[in-house]
């Protein structure tokens, strides 16, 4: 099963932070300059799956963020956003799970797994000159299916040997509807259910549970989307949901090859530019990953406290402390 850190989870207070007059930088690029590493299996540090890391190039060690991608896409879709992420003191840990035919959801969590395990023995190796990951404080994270992947592999449905300290849902979805959970199928449908003593960030998206037109099923649909994935979380546990955009709007602009493109017209998009929601999501991630890796909780709480510092329109935004 995974395994789970859980002592001295860190507490935040809300009250300690005035509810004007905040501000934060965690919605613009960070101030490291950061590498893409592209690692195939055939390197010899032998990663099990194909991975892009994107690192920072100074000198120091980093929190790790190990992230999923969803469902028929490929990890470097999301290089904008990780880079984001990553410009702000993470390294980042994107694999390739699948190729062009999609695992079954069991087959991809033990490949999540697998690439959990490879962390402490290979990672190091592929990183810049004196960088150093810190895998005490290790997160997981995931997109669509690959959100699902993610709660699935922090509740022990595959075997890995580190310790999760955060986990981050973005636009999760487990199925197609109530009655056709993928498998395994983690949805309780009750309140605080999910067996997790780690805190929890579920990002939703306001149009992934609309049609793109009458032919196609929404992306995130209602009832096994990040609603469902926050309502099962205990506290500690954030829900943040970006209402004008849809299920790929985190995505690059125009990801290449087939799948790239097809891309484009699965889900219900938003009518704005993508680069204000990669920064309100990457945002997100840095202001959680910051206070529950690290201690450094002004910039959360500034923005639950006030949702109108992001780039975005953010509604609801909810938070239930420890």
């Amino acid at each position: 099963m995974a395994v789970l850190a859980t002592k001295g989870i860190i507490k935040i207070d809300l009250k300690t932070t005035a509810s004007s007059g905040s501000s934060t930088s965690v919605f613009e690029t960070g101030s490291l300059s950061v590498s893409s590493i592209h690692v195939d299996t055939s390197n010899i540090a032998s990663p099990p799956k194909p991975l892009l890391i994107i690192s920072p190039t100074v000198q120091g060690t980093y929190p790790v963020l190990l992230f999923l991608h969803g469902y028929e896409l490929r990890n470097i879709f999301y290089s904008h956003l990780l880079r984001h992420i990553s410009s702000h003191g993470f390294i980042v840990v994107a694999p390739q799970l699948y190729g062009l035919i999609p695992s079954s959801g069991i087959k991809e969590i033990r490949s999540a797994a697998s690439v959990t395990n490879w962390l402490s023995t290979g990672l190091q190796s592929v990183l810049p000159e004196k960088v150093k990951p810190d895998l005490q404080k290790l997160a997981l994270s995931g997109h669509s299916r690959g959100g699902k992947a993610a709660f699935a592999l922090a509740l022990g449905y595959a075997e890995s040997s580190l310790k999760f300290s955060a986990l981050i849902g973005l636009d999760p979805v487990a199925g197609k509807g109530k009655c056709c959970q993928t498998d395994p199928k983690i949805l309780t449908f009750l309140p605080h259910s999910f067996n997790l003593t780690i805190p929890v960030s579920v990002i939703g998206t306001g149009l992934g549970d609309e049609q793109r037109n009458c032919i196609k099923c929404p992306c995130a649909p209602d009832g096994v989307n990040h609603v469902e994935f926050y309502s099962e979380s205990k506290a500690p546990c954030s829900h943040f949901v970006t209402s004008d955009y849809g299920h790929m709007d985190m995505l690059d602009d125009n990801p290449p090859g087939f799948r790239g493109v097809i891309s484009g017209f699965k889900c219900k998009n938003g009518s704005c530019p993508r680069d204000p929601m990669r920064k309100c999501v990457g945002g997100i991630f840095v202001a959680f990953l910051k206070a529950y890796l690290d201690g450094e909780t002004a910039d959360f709480k500034a923005i639950v406290n006030d949702p109108g510092l992001a780039p975005v329109k953010l509604d609801p935004v909810e938070f239930i402390e420890s």
